[in-house]
């Protein structure tokens, strides 16, 4: 992998990233498709929409379909029939949001498979061989992810342990693709630019920010950005892990992030919460149920070029499958698009129009950061 900036604005930053595969724009949103697949949606469909990278999770991966069966196909791409770029996270998010499953120390973290209860053990250094087995084209460190909550002593004794696998991941890592440190710190700005430190020391190929969108408020979230963002390599890229509202990932590229991934669009789509031009449609909801509008008139994407609300709510209300294809479709197209639109505007300098159009939409306040 290499990264091209192309051109900064502000702390805003437009780019490329060069893979095997092609390349990639940025800022840019990667879908998730944990278990190699992003929900209710095909390949060729997020290739349609101009997804060039998706997000693949290592411990699920592991644990199905394992990593005998991925080697034997040579590849994560060629086991799922992608032919884009595969970033893959290393588990570590799952220390968190699995903490009654799992026993953590120094050398790793041992989970009790929610499949069937057996023991799995995750290391450094697994973790570093599994991702060579995907052939993943970014490869995320092991990390260990505290709650936002978490008394100051626990985050700090969890963002010190995350250093010390950081540099374990750097020395165990073999694969082909670039290999990403992961950030933590809590929402103390010394133990994040600590943290920080620490990781460029080691040298990674590009950083992420970990440990955010667990609990804490959105104001919050942002000052640990507009802490941290500044001093993060200008040469590398910068991804934002698991965030999140379309408010979110403008204020977070405004502040200098370059990638992004998160599971909202896909399982609000399954929820029936879509995202559009004028703010959220809960499509489930009793007035849409004779409505002939489209979902959202400022959108080109397949469902609402041919169906009506009304239709869509009718699908949602019969729990049909093709219900929930059809949103998690427009909501992946929505955050592309909206991508796309923040690339464009950044390239022409037109930057505060295409927030002053947003946001009126969404009848919210202009983004806290000056453009």
């Amino acid at each position: 992998m290499l990264f091209e900036l192309r051109k900064s604005l502000g702390q805003a930053r437009l780019g490329r990233l060069h893979f095997r595969s092609g390349q990639v724009s940025t800022p840019a949103f990667m879908p998730v498709g944990t278990y190699g697949s992003v929900k209710h949606i095909s390949p060729d469909r997020l290739c349609d929409m101009g997804a060039g990278l998706i997000l693949g999770n290592t411990l699920h991966l592991m644990l199905r379909p394992g990593l005998e069966v991925i080697r034997k196909f040579g590849s994560l791409h060629q086991f799922i029939g992608w032919s884009g770029a595969i970033l893959t996270d290393s588990g570590g998010f799952q220390i968190f949001s699995m903490a009654d499953l799992r026993k953590l120390d120094e050398e790793g973290v041992c989970f009790r498979s929610p499949i069937d209860g057996k023991k799995i053990f995750l290391s450094p250094e697994n973790c570093m061989e599994a991702q060579t087995v995907f052939g993943s084209d970014i490869a995320m460190v092991l990390d260990s992810c505290p709650a936002a909550e978490a008394p100051q002593p626990e985050i700090q004794a969890a963002m010190e342990l995350s250093m010390r696998w950081a540099e374990r991941c750097r020395q165990a890592y073999r694969g082909p693709g670039a290999l990403f440190g992961i950030l933590q710190g809590g929402l103390c700005e010394e133990s994040r630019l600590a943290s920080l430190a620490g990781l460029t020391k080691t040298g990674f190929d590009g950083y992420a920010i970990g440990g955010l969108s667990t609990g804490e408020s959105a104001a919050e979230m942002y000052r640990i950005l507009s802490a941290v963002l500044p001093q993060m390599p200008v040469n590398a890229p910068r991804y934002l892990m698991g965030v999140g509202t379309p408010q979110n990932l403008i204020e977070a590229m405004l502040r200098g992030v370059d990638l992004f991934d998160c599971v909202m669009p896909t399982r609000n789509a399954r929820n029936g919460h879509l995202f559009t031009h004028k703010g959220v449609v809960r499509i489930r909801n009793a007035e849409h149920k004779s409505s002939e509008i489209a979902l959202d008139d400022a959108c080109t994407c397949y469902t609402c070029a041919n169906f009506s609300r009304a239709y869509l709510h009718h699908l949602d209300r019969c729990h049909e499958m093709l219900g929930q294809q059809l949103n998690t479709l427009h909501n992946l197209h929505y955050y592309m698009q909206l991508m796309a639109d923040f690339r464009r505007a950044l390239e022409a300098d037109t930057l505060s129009e295409f927030l002053e159009r947003r946001y009126t939409g969404w009848q919210l306040e202009l983004p806290s950061i000056v453009v």
